[in-house]
């Protein structure tokens, strides 16, 4: 039988638990395996993020109103709850009553007829009171917490960044779409075209407030449909990414080296600013990362790039000084796009705590590939300091040769002192840090 737009989503929902699934990769093997129409492949995928988005703030007011501490029900009921809570709380054109009755026949049809009741009746409940819903718990950071759906420790942590006022534009940012970022293709056409282009194709369209050759776009569709994207018009990536390779400086004629590259954007961008003329070595650990760079670089006229499957870790000695740009874009927290991973929040923070090792390992590795005064750039998808600042200041103190070299961005940021956090509600780019390093030319 056919799925519906909830069955595939509790689907989704039990394969994240119960296999720790990325949500947005098990929602797209869901939406390919059932085939849902359109709309309801929408309310599948705006109920599972959703649902992710505001996991901590539905289980508040599921165990406002449940016999039972939300963490005891037996899987999958406290999904199907969620899923039920979330159309009712935040979905205006799904009537409460579809909403429940919807979870109960879920219920049953995952064989728990016998807690079809309890579905029933808390999800009522919500329903009955969501205009006067009860108070969230605690302190400001636990009652942000629970708000927004972001754990404690890390709401304290920006708290301590940010303050107040900032940490709560954060969160609330989080929780919102993130839009659809592309970046033009000047060896193939410029911004003005595209933007024509894409506008005429009934797309909605608007220039990045600061980002050069960045474009926000709307109302897509699939974007692999689009002429302009088969033909390599533009290829998508963040603001913030694409600032990797401007900050780097790449020119014409340079060798660079992309040590952690996949998916390759920051190696296309590297590509675009050379005007395809040098050469690119973008590495990965993975073929199968590897094929996408180069299929990548195919789609967009690129033929700089090579591949090569490489431990960012590990030295290879053919490559010992002999780069002028080293980019090094290291795995970290991922903190810095919650808002396309929503998930990324719920990551354990014991584990999180072992990246930086392993950053700085990558970092001290890379730089022995830059040639003297060659430029090295750092850079994560994350807005903690142990990733970034901290890191980097570890890395020049044992590291005399290198030093931190400024660069200038576009208006309104101007003048950096050698390296950058972004955030989303500040700059309005993924949560990014960046850092520019000049090798010295002589001892």
């Amino acid at each position: 039988m056919k799925a519906n737009a909830r069955e595939c989503a509790l689907q989704v929902l039990i394969a994240c638990r119960k296999n720790d699934a990325w949500a947005d990769a098990a929602l797209k093997a869901a939406l390919k395996t059932d085939t849902l129409s359109a709309p309801d492949a929408a309310l599948c995928s705006r109920i599972v993020y959703g649902v992710m988005q505001n996991k901590l703030l539905l289980d508040h007011y599921i165990g406002a109103y449940c016999s039972q501490r939300p963490e005891h029900l037996q899987p999958p009921l406290l999904d199907i709850l969620r899923i039920g809570a979330y159309q009712i709380l935040f979905l205006d054109k799904v009537p409460d009553s579809a909403a429940v009755n919807e979870a109960v026949t879920l219920t049953k049809n995952t064989k728990r007829a016998q807690a079809a009741g309890l579905v029933n009746a808390v999800l009522r409940k919500i329903s009955q009171n969501k205009e006067h819903l009860p108070p969230l718990p605690g302190d400001d950071a636990t009652q942000l917490s629970v708000r927004f759906s972001h754990p404690k420790w890390l709401v304290e942590r920006l708290l301590s960044l940010l303050g107040r006022e900032q940490t709560e534009a954060f969160l609330r940012l989080n929780n919102e779409a993130a839009p659809m970022t592309a970046q033009v293709n000047p060896l193939i056409t410029s911004t003005e075209s595209l933007v024509q282009e894409l506008t005429d194709a009934g797309i909605r369209v608007r220039e990045h407030d600061w980002v050069p050759d960045c474009l926000e776009l709307s109302g897509t569709g699939d974007l692999t449909t689009l002429p302009a994207f088969y033909k390599g018009k533009f290829t998508v990536q963040d603001a913030a990414a694409k600032l990797v390779a401007c900050i780097a400086n790449c020119k014409r004629g340079d060798r660079v080296l992309d040590v952690c590259a996949a998916p390759g954007g920051k190696s296309f961008g590297a590509a675009f600013l050379m005007e395809n003329e040098g050469t690119i070595l973008s590495c990965d650990l993975h073929e199968n990362k590897l094929k996408r760079i180069r299929e990548g670089a195919q789609r967009l006229g690129i033929s700089c790039i090579e591949t090569a499957a490489a431990d960012g870790r590990v030295f290879h000695e053919e490559w010992n000084e002999a780069l002028d740009v080293v980019l090094c874009d290291v795995p970290c927290s991922g903190l810095g796009i919650i808002r396309k991973k929503p998930d990324v929040r719920y990551k354990d923070a014991e584990a999180l705590a072992k990246l930086p090792e392993i950053q700085a390992e990558i970092l001290a590795n890379s730089a022995r590939y830059v040639r003297r005064g060659g430029v090295l750039v750092y850079s994560t998808c994350t807005i903690l300091p142990e990733e970034n600042e901290r890191l980097t200041d570890a890395f020049l103190s044992s590291h005399p040769d290198f030093t931190y070299e400024s660069f200038t961005l576009p208006a309104p940021v101007g003048e950096v002192p050698g390296h950058i956090t972004m955030w989303p509600q500040i700059h309005a780019t993924d949560g990014f840090y960046i850092c520019r390093m000049r090798r010295r030319d002589h001892d």
